[in-house]
């Protein structure tokens, strides 16, 4: 069942980022599932009929509704392999505060497409969203994930130790602010000189 939310899919020069699709669960569950990608994801569960019912479950909200993630699917527009998946959420009980997570399928990664989609991701959440912030949790071992969030233009603002019964997980919170993406969108115009 596909439920029009209004999202139009966003188109960057290699990227098409699209909603995630039941079809798409099987590709999803495979790089989720693998051990490396896996233990810096929040998903509890990888298996096809786990992803495939996440997505169902967010196929009828709309990107920045509040109570839950929404998910996309990004795809290579040459040969439109599904490389990896970003998405979005508000954060519970802070107004103007987008957060942003995302994940690529190792066969993929090295390759920039991160960096490109959660870049795309970041203006989406700040031009049709009016986020005020774009915020980023990372594992504080996740150094690819990082560097993404770096070359999206955010700021460490926060390391994190956060303990469970099973153990302590050490994370980063990065984010950047309306006036500072604006400020280096501004920076990357070429000037008429």
């Amino acid at each position: 069942m596909r439920v029009d939310t209004g999202f139009e899919p966003i188109v960057t020069a290699r990227l098409r980022l699209r909603r995630s699709l039941p079809e798409d669960a099987e590709t999803i569950s495979a790089y989720r599932s693998d051990p490396a990608v896996h233990v810096h994801q929040g998903w509890e569960r990888t298996d096809p009929d786990g992803v495939r019912a996440e997505i169902h479950e967010m196929a009828s909200r709309a990107p920045g509704e509040p109570d839950g993630w929404v998910q996309l699917s990004v795809l290579a527009r040459a040969g439109g392999q599904l490389v990896g998946d970003v998405g979005l959420s508000r954060a519970e009980g802070e107004p103007g505060v987008i957060k942003v997570g995302y994940t690529v399928a190792p066969a993929f990664q090295g390759r920039g497409y991160a960096t490109e989609a959660v870049g795309a991701l970041v203006a989406y959440a700040f031009d049709v969203l009016a986020a005020e912030i774009v915020r980023i949790y990372a594992s504080a071992e996740n150094t690819p994930s990082i560097r993404v969030a770096e070359k999206a233009g955010m700021r460490l603002v926060e390391r994190i130790e956060h303990r469970y019964a099973s153990g302590v997980w050490f994370g980063v919170r990065y984010e950047l602010t309306r006036d500072d993406a604006a400020r280096l969108r501004q920076a990357d115009r070429p000037t008429d000189t």
